[in-house]
């Protein structure tokens, strides 16, 4: 979360990581505009770039080759990247809808979601074929196409025959690409790549965007290819395995087919239908020589789901990246209320298409030429456009601009941004606005229980709840500045770090009191920001049966989200968990992975993968109160959450009151994606030197200090997993249990021993 001295005064929403908007991210981070804040929602954290993904189907480049990572994209350029799912867009009130989220306020909108396969016009097609759009999608159903080409079915004999429904540049691409990279596996696995069949079918001639000789050429690659080309072929209907074929001679025939991929008859997503903006007849958005829409100027498109009105265009990705410029131009323009300027397309281009061995062809208007060099060509532009997205230049940490107030904002917003400005003390004018606050907490929906006497539903000056009899309180509280540029997620991680105490004990969560501090803005973005992370927060309390019974809300440089939580435990003290729980002979479990701590250290410094943050992110949101009550059913008395300290604090905490010392074996720690990866890279959290302090407490660190995993040990951790003893007759069925309810990574660790002599209680081994 990158602190700024800016008061937020307009946001503007990305909608999709196509190709125009990633370049509006990247000019944004090379040139921050003061009092904007940047929203990106994505389905995907990796974007591809479809001028590779023929590339990537041959064989000849990774995953990470062919993907833009936003995550780091939006790191650079300082912008919030939300994974969802878009639903629609409530235009009267400017505001995103999306799928697991609340809804997204915005000044200015952009669209660039690229095109949706339109399978539903011919019967089965939805069903029965692979569609190509969004890119996005495709690699999980390629990687699955290749597997089930590569490793067949043992009752599966004979020829496997692939068709590919779409004759234009894309579907001559990866029909090529597919044979290519499929023959080669093929061979390379000792089987006949001849048992493999290919037909490219088109309704209507091949590459009919493309001049004569370019089509010629590429008929001459297929037909020595083998693969059989059906121009003039509309399908009609998909069945299971087979398609229905209809000539323009009226002839009728059918092909069997064992994989159909289409590439064909893409259009707009059909939550555009809601918006009320205006569609062509293909379901695209139309827009302006600005690139707003029609309807609403405070809409964008751009991209393949784009109709300009005044310039009808093939859907090509140089257009969507040539829109990038414009539309962050007219963006800027827009928010600073300056008249916006007119894009005008390139009336040719060039286009480089691929025939998957490392050859292409050129086609420019009636151009057109070929060879190897071709494709070295290609692949010199193709990475030199990806090193735009993943080599940054170093950013001066004095390098946020000045507030020259150039935005475009009512008289009433001009006081709230010199009030958001001004000093402000730290006693009650620090305080976020009576008004700001009931309105943004006004939407939640706290649970409500019968102890709570007074909480939020009648808001008092202190909350009011009782213990019930038979029950003793236990009390904890948590505080953390954010450290993901998503509140909603940053709410909900917090909640479910502050309930982490009080499950590890083995108690009931029952009320909380919340402490926020929001960065000043305008007040409707201070409200938002309010909604947006007590939502996430509320939803996880909600989900554990514990109340929100007030809280104090305050301003500062950075977004910080805290709780103190009261829990109930039996009075007897029952089935209650403490640190000096550990018998000898018991297993120990940690049901999380760990390395929190450096991929968060490793984010801001771009060196952190998106997937690998996403991987934390969602460890981080799972909670564990399921995972203590199935550590209580088999017998566990230890338990603690991993938090700050780092596994090797937290299990020295309990070897000392449980008198015992303990076995840690380091190739069993479960590690989340990446984490090995960033700390050989020398990046740790700003705690781990404090955490390594506790080295002394190894018994035999000299013979490990220079493991890989050693470090992770002292990796402290956020919303981390539990970390328990149990019973070593009761520990196989217990990992079972809590692989089934949700904690696939859960693992045996270690072990607990009888305390020695020595005065240092851990040892740690290579496995068991």
């Amino acid at each position: 979360m990158q602190a700024s001295n800016q008061p937020v005064l307009r946001d503007i929403v990305l909608i999709g990581g196509g190709h125009s908007h990633v370049g509006v991210i990247r000019m944004f981070g090379m040139q921050r505009w003061p009092g904007v804040r940047l929203t990106v929602i994505c389905t995907d954290t990796h974007t591809p770039y479809s001028g590779m993904l023929p590339g990537y189907i041959s064989g000849h480049y990774s995953y990470d080759d062919v993907h833009i990572d936003l995550g780091r994209l939006c790191a650079f350029a300082g912008a919030r990247l939300y994974k969802d799912e878009v639903l629609g867009i409530d235009r009267v009130n400017k505001k995103v809808l999306c799928r697991n989220r609340p809804p997204v306020a915005y000044d200015s909108l952009s669209i660039n979601i690229g095109s949706t396969p339109q399978t539903g016009a011919v019967p089965g097609a939805t069903e029965h074929s692979i569609p190509v759009k969004p890119i996005g999608r495709f690699n999980q159903r390629w990687e699955n196409l290749l597997k089930r080409v590569t490793n067949p079915n043992p009752a599966h004999v004979g020829k496997t025959t692939i068709a590919v429904v779409g004759g234009g540049a894309g579907g001559v691409e990866l029909i090529l690409s597919m044979q290519f990279r499929l023959r080669n596996e093929l061979s390379n696995s000792g089987r006949n790549a001849d048992d493999l069949e290919f037909h490219l079918l088109t309704d209507a001639e091949l590459l009919p965007t493309h001049n004569a000789g370019v089509r010629q050429t590429f008929k001459s690659v297929l037909e020595k290819r083998g693969v059989r080309l059906h121009t003039q072929s509309r399908v009609t209907q998909v069945d299971s395995h087979q398609l229905s074929i209809q000539s323009t001679q009226g002839e009728s025939k059918r092909l069997q087919a064992d994989e159909i991929i289409w590439v064909t008859q893409a259009g707009g997503a059909a939550w555009l239908k809601d918006t009320g903006l205006e569609l062509d007849e293909r379901g695209f958005i139309k827009v302006l020589d600005t690139l707003q829409t029609t309807l609403d100027p405070s809409i964008f498109a751009a991209g393949d789901i784009c109709s300009m009105v005044n310039h009808p265009l093939e859907k090509a990705g140089v257009f969507a990246v040539r829109m990038g410029k414009p539309l962050t131009d007219n963006l800027r323009r827009q928010v600073e209320g300056k008249p916006l300027e007119n894009y005008a397309p390139q009336i040719t281009w060039l286009a480089l298409i691929s025939t998957g061995d490392k050859y292409a062809v050129a086609s420019k208007g009636s151009i057109g030429f070929s060879g190897a060099w071709v494709w070295k060509w290609k692949d010199w532009i193709d990475q030199r456009f990806m090193r735009k997205f993943s080599e940054f230049p170093e950013m001066s940490s004095s390098s946020e601009p000045e507030n020259k107030h150039q935005l475009a904002l009512t008289q009433e917003e001009s006081l709230q941004a010199i009030s958001a400005i001004a000093m402000r003390c730290g006693g009650c004018g620090a305080k976020v606005g009576s008004n700001v606050l009931s309105r943004a907490l006004s939407a939640l929906k706290p649970v409500d229980r019968d102890d709570v006497l007074v909480g939020l539903h009648a808001p008092d000056d202190a909350a009011v709840v009782k213990v019930p009899p038979g029950k003793a309180m236990v009390h904890t509280v948590d505080f953390f500045r954010a450290f993901v540029d998503d509140p909603y997620i940053f709410g909900k991680v917090a909640a479910n770090h502050a309930l982490g105490d009080i499950f590890a004990m083995g108690a009931e969560a029952q009320s909380a009191t919340a402490v926020v501090t929001v960065p000043p803005g305008l007040e409707s973005k201070t409200e938002d920001l309010l909604f947006q992370m007590m939502s996430g927060a509320v939803e996880v309390l909600n989900n554990a049966g514990c109340a929100l019974v007030g809280g104090h809300t305050g301003e500062g440089k950075e977004l910080a989200l805290g709780f103190a939580i009261n829990g109930l435990v039996d009075e007897d003290m029952s089935g209650v968990m403490i640190k000096g729980g550990m018998r000898p002979g018991d297993a120990l479990i940690l049901t999380k992975q760990m390395g929190t701590g450096t991929l968060f250290a490793a984010l801001p410094q771009m060196k952190a993968k998106g997937r690998w943050i996403d991987a934390a992110l969602e460890s981080m949101q799972i909670s564990n109160q399921k995972g203590a009550e199935i550590l209580r059913q088999y017998g566990s008395k230890a338990c603690t959450d991993l938090t700050g300290f780092g596994l090797l604090g937290h299990l020295v905490e309990m070897t000392k009151p449980s008198e015992v010392d303990a076995e840690l074996h380091l190739d069993a720690l479960p590690l989340l994606p990446g984490a090995l990866e960033t700390v050989k890279a020398g990046i740790v959290s700003s705690l781990q030197p404090a955490n390594v302090r506790l080295r002394r407490a190894i018994r035999n660190q000299d013979q490990w200090v220079n493991d890989p995993r050693y470090p992770l040990m002292f990796d402290p951790q956020t919303a981390g997993g539990l970390l328990a003893s149990v019973p070593g007759d009761q520990v196989q069925a217990c990992v079972a249990a809590l692989k089934a309810a949700g904690y696939p990574h859960t693992a045996i660790i270690g072990r607990v021993l009888q305390q020695s002599d020595v005065l240092e209680p851990i040892t740690l081994k290579a496995g068991a």
